[in-house]
């Protein structure tokens, strides 16, 4: 493969807002590369492989979450962390990259590669983020992994859910979530000590 990490990457990150824009399932390089002003051939020459090609934009999405959540400002507590989670979620410039780790996810359940294998990286990375985020909002670390399995979980069937169901019942289902995951706290509290 060809040493020019300089290009790789400003193809990867304009890859990416393709894929962001157009969608993963379907994906041809031909149409890709003209978009970024080159060859499918050019692509393949730097990247080695349409999956590796692949993996790179899945991981620079998922690099893209994981910096946007990163920069959000503590919650004011876990029950407002689920909400201003999910108000990230949907925001402008994460929705996409939700929606397109949902295709990548999907194709990897059915142990399409390189999906499956990037996906169970984003995975790790993504759930690291999410709890970081819930102990900068002041929730202990055992009681944040507990939170954001629950709370991941249904964020990705909330999304699947979206197109249909009223935004009313998906701020409902929102709202009872964050109660739920507020309630474990408050078991946690409550639990007497060994």
């Amino acid at each position: 493969m060809p040493e020019d990490p300089g290009r790789r990457e400003a193809w990867t990150r304009a890859a990416t807002d393709y894929v962001l824009r157009e969608g993963l399932i379907g994906l041809s390089l031909r149409p890709l590369a003209a978009s970024l002003g080159t060859s499918d051939r050019m692509l393949l020459y730097h990247f080695g492989t349409k999956d590796d090609l692949v993996a790179a934009i899945l991981r620079e999405a998922n690099d893209r979450s994981v910096a946007y959540v990163t920069d959000l400002p503590a919650s004011a507590d876990l029950r407002a962390a689920v909400h201003d989670l999910w108000s990230a979620w949907g925001s402008p410039p994460l929705e996409p990259c939700t929606r397109t780790y949902i295709e990548a996810a999907a194709l990897g359940l059915l142990g399409r590669e390189p999906y499956a294998t990037v996906v169970r990286e984003a995975n790790d990375r993504w759930t690291a983020c999410l709890v970081t985020h819930l102990t900068r909002s002041g929730v202990d670390r055992p009681l944040a992994q507990r939170a954001v399995t629950i709370v991941d979980a249904a964020f990705l069937g909330f999304q699947l859910d979206a197109p249909l169901d009223p935004p009313a019942l998906s701020r409902q289902a929102v709202a009872d979530l964050a109660d739920a995951v507020a309630a474990l706290d408050g078991a946690a509290r409550a639990r007497p000590r060994r």
